[in-house]
């Protein structure tokens, strides 16, 4: 019984050290994959995760965090309420699917115009 007891104040012991940490989880939105954003951001859950991963890979890196109210499903006080949890990093390029809407290919240098 009482090593029952010593691995019950164990268990809470580290579950209270964990919470501080959840708590001052930062996410990247230009980085994070769908389960990250789902684990870190409030009232976001897979399915709206997705679609910031979607949206991201379709039209390239966020540019503040405001820029997720573009999302489907995302809303300016989703964004508000998650300010705090919320890094915006360099990101990467867009995907295909922006590449075969502009007419562009990412890192591909544009023809120079010659004048005559």
């Amino acid at each position: 019984m009482k090593s029952f007891a010593v691995a019950a104040r164990a268990l809470v012991f580290g579950l209270l050290l964990s919470i501080p940490a959840m708590a001052g989880a930062k996410v990247d939105i230009n980085n994070a994959s769908a389960e990250e954003l789902d684990q870190v951001l409030v009232n976001v859950g897979p399915s709206k995760a997705q679609a910031i991963v979607a949206h991201r890979e379709a039209n390239g890196p966020f540019k503040s965090a405001e820029d997720l109210a573009q999302v489907k499903g995302i809303g300016l006080s989703t964004v508000e309420r998650n300010r705090d949890l919320i890094e915006v990093g360099a990101g990467k390029a867009p995907g295909k699917a922006a590449e075969k809407a502009t007419g562009t290919t990412a890192g591909t240098p544009a023809e120079p115009v010659t004048r005559q």
